[in-house]
């Protein structure tokens, strides 16, 4: 029996499905910038990219933490 995905990666099959991109291309823009402060980044995903506020928080505390390094 596998263990269930928790935490900010939990979110990543669906953020897949309803914006059509893989995740390396969201973990790309986060990477891109770095220079923001956590929460411009996830206005930016907001505004940018019309993603919701959950998922856009999920990708970047994900990234910042170091997990898609």
């Amino acid at each position: 029996m596998t263990d269930a995905v928790k935490g900010p990666a939990s979110y990543f099959p669906s953020i897949e499905k309803k914006y059509g991109q893989p995740m390396n291309h969201w973990f790309d823009i986060v990477k891109a910038n770095r220079d923001l402060k956590h929460m411009e980044i996830v206005s930016k995903l907001k505004t940018e990219h019309a993603m919701g506020h959950g998922h856009a928080n999920a990708i970047v505390a994900y990234v910042l933490k170091g997990g898609a390094e």
